[in-house]
């Protein structure tokens, strides 16, 4: 489910695309036949080492999309080394026991497939769209660097110096740049884990040393710490095979606990104002807590999204972009790094707008207001919620059919990795069925109250304006 004005966001993050111009077979979107319900195969399986193993065959183009997703992500990074887990977002192309330098990229490309990786809140992933033929070359590659990456200080220093480059290309130096993704995390949150600078605090990146690095490798880059998912036109008996002979003999690693990413409740609206001298108009942004993942309140809150932010025909692009002319575009959605799927921990539900230096933000605020309240105030009419439920079901079925398998792959693997139970694919879109009226009414009033909202305002201002600390109202 992709909302509006991530492409931004997940551009910046997919900062290892390695496409070029390999054109992507259509893989035809998922269709139930008639009298039947539409519904995903699902081989889930883990092996003695630990490792997480999700198989889904379709034969429907003669292509394999394979994913590696490890638990370690921005938000749960050690405290004092923030910017590692997107550091190892680069570092795990830089070499293995049996592929030098940059060969991984060279063999998969050669191989006539494409790749790429990315770092979110919860995982890091790592993924390969290859010729059918190619399965067992693209398991050999993955599981070389998950048994041996080659961790030396010349490409700790070179990868440094990389993530520092894209840190200051893509945020610094930007308009825009930490606007929201990094800049309403920070605001809106409490907890440490989700409220730092995820991206990388560069004093963090630029001091780390390669002992650490060995060792977080060691601790995180393990199969009892990972999920394994391989789409697309496959045997499964054969795949079980080469899965075992090559991610079989890949040892266990010592895991710590998890840390505690639970956010207090907010009862107070809260304000952050910045300046950013190189954007050229104002923009506002504002979130709500969401609730947690997988109850009645999380399934309404994602059909609230669809009704407030998705499509020209949402309640706030009509208010504020149609009928007021205060924008030309309301951008958004529940967790801008991905979808409202993937992810595992506290999440926000944000829209974003640019608007007029002539505009005042409160305008803006009030606009958005008139829209929220009356969900709030009385339930949905029926006609509204089915069309949202419309929506996110062409939206879901949409990313499950993207990119050469890899939308399935992505939420298999997530459902995998924070529920132990990917075949949670085949029951989401009756879990929204569920969802009625007055649940939506009774969500809205908890989850979109003022008071559970945080504001980020962003102002263009000269240079010595911006070095000045951000405000907290």
């Amino acid at each position: 489910m992709q909302a509006q004005g991530r492409g931004a966001a997940r551009g910046v993050l997919a900062a290892l695309l390695l496409a070029g111009s390999w054109a992507l077979p259509a893989r035809p979107e998922p269709a139930a036949a008639a009298g039947e319900e539409f519904h995903v195969p699902v081989e889930y399986y883990k092996l003695p080492n630990g490792l997480r193993v999700v198989l889904s065959p379709d034969h429907t183009a003669p292509t394999v999309c394979v994913g590696v997703y490890y638990r370690i992500g921005f938000r749960i990074e050690p405290k004092d080394r923030t910017g590692f887990a997107h550091l190892f977002e680069h570092m795990m192309f830089q070499g293995s026991q049996n592929l030098g330098k940059m060969e991984f990229i060279r063999l998969v490309q050669q191989n006539g497939g494409i790749l790429n990786g990315s770092t979110r809140f919860d995982f890091t992933n790592y993924f390969e769209v290859m010729p059918s033929n190619k399965l067992e070359t693209v398991l050999w590659a993955e599981s070389d660097r998950m048994n041996g990456l080659t961790v030396t200080e010349a490409n700790l220093k070179n990868q440094q110096g990389v993530v520092g480059n894209e840190v200051k290309v893509n945020v610094l130096n930007a308009p825009y740049g930490g606007f929201p993704w990094i800049d309403m995390p920070m605001a809106a949150n409490s907890n440490w884990y989700n409220a730092h600078n995820f991206y990388g605090d560069l004093t963090d990146i630029e001091a780390a040393k390669l002992d650490e690095v060995q060792k977080f490798f060691q601790t995180y880059y393990a199969p009892n710490n990972a999920v394994l998912t391989i789409v697309g036109d496959f045997d499964p008996a054969e795949a079980k095979k080469m899965v075992e002979r090559y991610f079989g003999p890949i040892k266990a690693s010592q895991l710590p606990a998890q840390p505690d990413l639970t956010e207090p409740k907010q009862e107070e609206e809260k304000r952050v104002d910045k300046k950013d001298p190189l954007a050229p108009r104002p923009a506002v942004a504002v979130a709500y807590h969401m609730p947690d993942r997988n109850t009645p309140e999380y399934y309404a809150m994602g059909l609230l999204e669809q009704m407030l932010i998705e499509g020209d025909d949402s309640l706030l692009h009509e208010e504020l972009v149609q009928k007021r002319g205060l924008t030309d575009s309301v951008e958004g959605g529940i967790n801008l790094l991905g979808n409202m799927f993937n992810y595992n921990g506290p999440m926000l539900l944000m829209a974003n707008l640019t608007y007029d230096p002539t505009t005042k933000t409160e305008t803006v605020i009030e606009a958005i207001d008139t829209v929220v309240e009356p969900l709030r105030n009385k339930p949905v009419d029926q006609k509204s919620l089915d069309r949202a439920r419309v929506k996110l079901r062409s939206s879901l079925y949409d990313t499950m059919g993207q990119f050469g398998g890899f939308g399935l792959m992505d939420l298999l693997a997530s459902f995998a990795l924070f529920d132990d139970d990917p075949a949670r694919v085949n029951t989401l879109v009756s879990q929204f069925e569920k969802v009625t009226p007055e649940e939506v009414q009774k969500t809205a009033q908890e989850y979109l109250r003022p008071t559970n909202r945080t504001i980020v305002t962003l102002e263009p201002a000269p240079k010595a304006a911006a070095e000045a600390p951000a405000k907290n109202q």
